[in-house]
């Protein structure tokens, strides 16, 4: 028998030490190393024993010996998760999926999955029963008879926890595409810890990832999250995989997000917009409609802001409230927007256009429950700062793109084209942008929208007020 050995771990960021430690040298967190088992157990097989016939040799090449060309791409029937993957799934990639518990992650993965008709899926489930899983599966397709997935031949349960038993069954199966849900309920007999700790998810993990590489095959990991909001494991867990997606929402809104953190294939900054129904996840194609409120009549404080997530122009709905403060000190409250930058453009308000918004209080939200990070919402939110101060709604038919800058001019955004041709296909009028952006010389005679032009945001008061 092998000798046991213990270590300690950060439960913050996995970083291993032979002895406790009162604060981690890696993260800097206090008190969170725990002891753990680790024991090398004799005759217990791992991939890498299932798949010796199959396994190439390595060695090292020269960099121009090596052929490039565009990775092979398994393209799913669902339009937002090939969008988010950068065009589909890719041969071999490994992809981590996070989300709060309910949050519909098992739903969209298994639904993706009962619809990939020409390649043999294996879905591992480590939580449910198969008689749940099937449960669930009749009420996405309660017509069975007529459902496509349901005809499906290639769609495989396994409700199994052990990497050892699962890997027997997948060199049985040879599946196309591998799920596992969740990855923090597998177990290793070659660790002697328990279930979820850091050492037995960076084992699995580890596992899978060789699999993954060594056959070509994808593998979907679904992972739990902290009460933090961070991914359950070991730091380390995000960086061996290939793709973390975070899926997230509002319990009380229908529409969830899949949000692209990592993506080795494709870029970092796209998302997809689902609508939660009875029949599953549904992708919302055109997510512009939904995150402007339809209204009646015209009300103050709201502003049209042409943002862009990824390569998909959105067009969204800015609201604020500026009241008098009856307390000592005025309130700053923000809903899918950075505090810090509020404060930002209402210093700019104060300073270059005389408004007195140190003495007022200010809420400001991002209408549809989503939370965006780019720049160009910047004259939105001060717009709708600025039509709740002085109480006049701003006409229904002009949206704004553009970023403002601590001396108050409006400096040019990116892709302009796209942000320009979104508030037009959705039917705006006019949209007010930088006079700084290059592009629209060449571009501003294509367009049927109005286009105008600013520089300063006192440019931008007298126009509206």
């Amino acid at each position: 028998m092998s000798k046991v050995k213990k270590s300690f771990f950060c439960q913050s960021c996995g970083y291993e030490s032979v002895k406790w430690l009162g604060q981690c040298p890696a993260c800097g967190q206090w008190n969170s190393f725990v002891e753990e088992v680790i024991e090398k157990a004799n005759g217990k097989q791992t991939w890498n024993d299932y798949n010796n016939n199959d396994r190439r040799a390595s060695k090292a090449v020269s960099l121009a010996q090596v052929k490039s060309g565009e990775e092979e791409r398994i393209i799913t029937a669902d339009a937002e998760l090939n969008r988010v993957l950068g065009g589909g799934i890719v041969a071999g990639s490994i992809i981590l999926v996070a989300g709060e518990p309910g949050i519909g992650k098992s739903t969209l993965f298994l639904q993706n999955g009962l619809l990939l008709q020409d390649q043999k899926v294996l879905y591992i489930s480590g939580e449910e029963s198969e008689q749940q899983i099937k449960m669930r599966a009749d009420r996405l397709y309660p017509d069975s008879k007529n459902s496509a997935a349901f005809s499906n031949d290639h769609f495989f349960l396994l409700t199994e926890t052990s990497v050892q038993t699962i890997f027997q069954e997948i060199k049985k199966l040879k599946p196309d595409v591998v799920i596992v849900d969740s990855v923090q309920t597998l177990q290793s007999g070659l660790i002697d810890a328990s279930q979820g700790s850091i050492s037995q998810i960076k084992e699995c993990a580890g596992e899978f990832q060789r699999y993954a590489k060594e056959t070509h095959t994808p593998v979907f990991l679904i992972g739990h999250i902290t009460k933090e909001g961070g991914i359950a494991g070991p730091k380390v867990l995000e960086h061996m995989v290939d793709v973390v997606l975070q899926f997230e929402g509002d319990r009380h809104y229908a529409y969830r997000i899949l949000r692209t953190h990592k993506n080795r294939f494709g870029s970092t900054s796209e998302l997809g917009i689902y609508e939660m129904t009875d029949r599953g996840m549904r992708g919302v194609s055109n997510p512009s409609e939904i995150l402007i409120t339809q209204k009646e009549e015209q009300l103050s404080g709201i502003a049209i802001a042409a943002t862009l997530e990824g390569v998909r122009p959105l067009l969204i709905e800015v609201q604020s409230l500026v009241t008098q403060s009856v307390y000592g000190t005025p309130q700053r409250t923000v809903t899918g927007f950075d505090l810090r930058r509020l404060q930002l453009l209402l210093a700019v308000l104060e300073k270059r256009g005389g408004f007195h918004f140190g003495v007022k209080d200010v809420f400001l939200n991002i209408a549809g429950g989503i939370k965006v990070e780019d720049p160009s919402i910047d004259l939105a939110v001060l717009c709708a700062l600025l039509s709740s101060y002085e109480d006049v709604p701003l006409t229904q038919n002009i949206c704004f793109a553009g970023e403002v800058g601590l001396s108050g001019e409006i400096r040019a955004v990116n892709k302009i084209d796209q942000r320009i041709a979104e508030a037009e296909k959705l039917g705006f009028e006019k949209i007010i942008v930088s006079k700084y952006n290059q592009s629209l010389r060449q571009s501003r005679q294509k367009f049927n929208i109005e286009v105008v032009t600013m520089s300063r945001v006192e440019e931008v008061y007298q126009y509206l007020f």
